[in-house]
């Protein structure tokens, strides 16, 4: 199985492009991770491979992928990290491919 998330972190106008496929073999998903900004490139470096059954709870170490985003990513507001968890939750059945968003409305005083 293969789960493909684009996102669009914000006002930084960065796109992430995240690309997990499941191996059938080995029950891990690998990451194909693209994007201009450098921090996110750090991430991918340390985010090759990854068992979909550790990423998807905070018990024990918690996700790794958030391990990784607390060392590499600067802004924690960043969306990437979760959008390559649930990548990875697509990719190895654990999800349903569907949108998730975030919206953000400034009201005036």
């Amino acid at each position: 199985m293969r789960g493909i998330v684009n996102v669009m972190s914000g006002i930084c106008g960065m796109l992430t492009e995240i690309r997990a496929t499941s191996d059938e073999q080995t029950r891990k998903v690998n990451l194909e991770i693209n994007t201009r900004c450098e921090n996110i490139q750090k991430l991918a470096q340390n985010l090759k491979v990854v068992d979909p059954m550790e990423e998807i709870s905070f018990r024990g170490k918690g996700p790794r992928t958030l391990r990784m985003a607390a060392k590499h990513c600067k802004h924690t507001a960043c969306p990437v990290p979760s959008g390559i968890i649930k990548s990875i939750e697509v990719a190895s059945g654990l999800a349903l491919p569907e949108d998730a968003s975030i919206q953000v409305v400034q009201e005036k005083n």
